[in-house]
């Protein structure tokens, strides 16, 4: 078992890119687009997606790590609550 996916999240492939001709790199996660990389970055996170190309839990740890922790559990949280 890896020890960066206890869990076998990355095995669900929850997250997907496209890249588009203008040169940037949408990141969607479960669907949602989440990121948007432009520029250099998305350069440089395309090649090492082909890098790794047809190893999908390398892509999806690559994507992973791009966009960084963003998800904590508690956003339900914030956007009930009254001020």
């Amino acid at each position: 078992m890896s020890e960066i996916d206890k869990r076998n999240r990355l095995g669900e492939e929850p997250f997907s890119y496209q890249a588009t001709k203008k040169g940037t790199v949408l990141i969607s996660y479960k669907g949602k687009q989440i990121m948007v990389v432009k520029e250099k970055d998305a350069e440089r996170i395309l090649g090492r997606l082909q890098a790794v190309e047809g190893n999908t839990i390398e892509e999806q740890l690559i994507l992973a790590k791009i966009t960084g922790n963003f998800k904590h559990g508690n956003e339900r949280d914030g956007k009930l609550k009254k001020r």
